[in-house]
């Protein structure tokens, strides 16, 4: 039996409140007096509702709209967040004296929604304890790193009929889930004045018709989403489709369903401004609860207070930094200035010796090379100055390469000494053993290039080239050149003793060098054209360089982390190079022999 929408809203109060007033039912429906009057006519003359109640044929005819389950997405690192989401999943802050993912299962559970339940992915066991506390289901997300949450769909796809989609983080503050839903929706709210959301278009019956990315006095998508079995059924086929497509990757969700949203039947569900709230930074949900910081159990600003002597009220303008290889950086400014402060990556204090970085960073500090630099820990966290309006180094302008290499050369001849070495294939072979780990090495190729490596290498010790201090992380990223155009070489994480064309091996590979702008580049080195001898050396060490690197890549890659384009610039200077400094040792020692 079918119904319409004015009979549903109406039994469905009337099903939930036996005995209801009308007047009650209106204020719930937001329909006229008339609407309801007319809806509870044609209900009791089919026989759905009698003496104020539902009856059976009325529960049967709400049971296609009942909702079957909610699906909470929480598996994303939420990066715009850190530093906090560094420590733990901004589903488990505690905003308001409650823990966001908790409130949200509670307000489920208080709407009859029972089956629950939860993608995980980034700091996945942070969650596990749901599972006790409330009864739900953990799903685990392995591709949340490399995917967006599409792939999160992708995992529950088998359990979507009539759903609701819910992010962890989000704050309702009215419970907005109930047990009956007419159809699929999405959640809005009206935005006064310009706004960079997405915006929405609505057609009959408030049937979403286009969505646009920004928008002036607009309603825009917030919040959580509902799938009805009908949007379910025809969503599903259509990430199937495109599920593999390499585009698809950084998909969200709502891409794929606005790639069909003329066959996709989703209408604009629309909120009071302040129901719904999703926290986009540490300021907007300091403005939302004032006393969040001072409540929050954080180790990073607990770090932060007793490094600065601040307290944490006067930490602000926290904001993520543009992410390295290997750490995740954030912006943050007290009284006395702006600062950084790094976290250390997962993984790193395998590769990392901290005592040697914070030995490099002070001998670094002496020559005027970084006097960002103010504290670091053995763990690997450390703060910094933040240089303001900086910008990083252009390899391909002759003067900044310049610059670089006077730097270079003034570190290898400072004679400073730091307890740690450093050997690019030493490295290689480290990270190769941990490569192994994770099973056989089947890259075509692989085995050809490591003993290329191991070659080179061979002949590159036999030079009998200066061992001193080096950085080893030595390209265009780790330079900054203020206003007052001063030059700064900061991230001294790989710094050891080293032959010192590590640094020039280091710079070619990433700064992506030509071979012309690197022979330039040794020019400037050394102040000189260099001999032939110094040509294949420093070039040992970018073939060298690309080797480690290209190693760690495939590591980083199996550990489930996206390196993207790096792996095949790596790949590449090693293929390159092994291949041409071995001709060069060759023919000279078959032309000497």
């Amino acid at each position: 039996m079918s119904i319409s929408r004015n009979e549903f809203l109406t039994l469905k109060e009337i099903a939930l409140h036996p005995g209801r007033a009308q007047r009650k039912i209106v204020e719930a429906t937001e329909l006229s007096l008339g609407s309801v009057n007319s809806a509870m006519k044609s209900l009791t003359a089919q026989g759905l509702i009698a003496e104020g109640g539902p009856t059976e044929g009325g529960i049967a005819a709400l049971a296609p709209y009942k909702v079957d389950n909610a699906v909470i997405l929480a598996a994303g690192l939420s990066s715009r967040f850190a530093p906090i989401s560094y420590e733990k999943p901004k589903g488990l802050l505690k905003v308001r004296g409650e823990v966001l993912i908790e409130r949200q299962i509670e307000q489920l559970l208080a709407a009859g929604i029972t089956d629950i339940t939860v993608v995980v992915g980034y700091k996945k066991e942070y969650f596990f304890y749901l599972e006790d506390k409330f009864g739900v289901s953990i799903v685990v997300n392995p591709d949340y790193a490399s995917r967006n949450n599409s792939s999160s769909i992708k995992r529950v796809e088998d359990r979507l009929g009539n759903t609701y989609i819910c992010s962890s983080d989000d704050y309702f503050t009215e419970n907005p889930f109930e047990p009956y839903v007419w159809k699929a929706y999405y959640a809005v709210e009206y935005a006064e004045g310009p706004t960079a959301e997405w915006c929405v278009t609505t057609g009959a019956h408030d049937r979403i018709t286009a969505v646009t990315i920004g928008g002036t006095d607009a309603w825009y998508m917030i919040g959580h989403v509902y799938f009805d079995r009908a949007f379910s059924a025809a969503y599903v086929p259509l990430l199937d489709a495109v599920y593999d497509n390499p585009a698809t990757v950084d998909k969200l969700w709502e891409h794929i369903y606005l790639d069909h949203i003329k066959d996709l039947d989703m209408m604009a569900r629309r909120y009071p401004a302040g129901t719904i709230f999703e926290f986009d930074s540490l300021d907007e949900v300091r403005a939302f609860d004032p006393l969040f910081l001072e409540n929050l159990d954080s180790e990073v600003f607990d770090n932060i207070v007793a490094t600065l002597g601040c307290t944490k009220g006067e930490i602000h303008d926290v904001y993520p930094l543009k992410q390295g290889l290997t750490n995740l950086s954030c912006h943050f400014a007290t009284a006395d200035g702006e600062y950084v402060y790094r976290h250390p990556g997962i993984g790193t204090e395998a590769m990392i010796d901290r005592t040697s970085e914070t030995a490099a960073q002070k001998i670094a500090h002496g020559l005027g090379i970084d006097d960002t630099f103010i504290h670091e820990d053995e763990r690997g966290w450390k703060i910094s100055r933040f240089i303001g309006g900086a910008r990083n180094l252009d390899p391909r302008n002759d003067a900044e390469a310049a610059r670089a290499m006077a730097i270079a050369r003034m570190i290898h001849e400072s004679g400073a000494t730091v307890d740690n070495t450093f050997d690019f294939y030493t490295e290689s072979l480290h990270y190769e053993q941990l490569l192994r780990e994770k099973g056989p090495i089947d890259v075509p190729g692989y085995r050809e290039m490591a003993e290329a490596a191991r070659r080179v290498k061979e002949y590159a010790d036999g030079d009998g080239a200066p061992i001193c201090l080096t950085h080893n992380d030595f390209f265009y990223l780790n330079f900054l050149i203020d206003g007052d155009d001063h030059l700064y070489l900061i991230d001294w994480e790989y710094a050891g003793l080293a032959d010192y064309a590590s640094d020039f091996g280091t710079y070619v590979v990433c700064c992506e060098c030509s071979e012309q702008e690197a022979l330039r580049a040794l020019e400037h080195y050394f102040d000189r054209k260099p001999t032939f001898e110094e040509v294949r050396h420093n070039f040992a060490y970018v073939a060298l360089a690309g080797w480690c690197w290209y190693v760690w890549s495939l590591v980083k890659e199996a550990e489930g982390d996206f390196v993207g384009e790096w792996l095949y610039i790596y790949y590449n200077y090693a293929k390159k190079y092994l291949g041409k400094v071995l001709r060069w040792y060759d023919e000279s020692f078959y032309t000497e022999g």
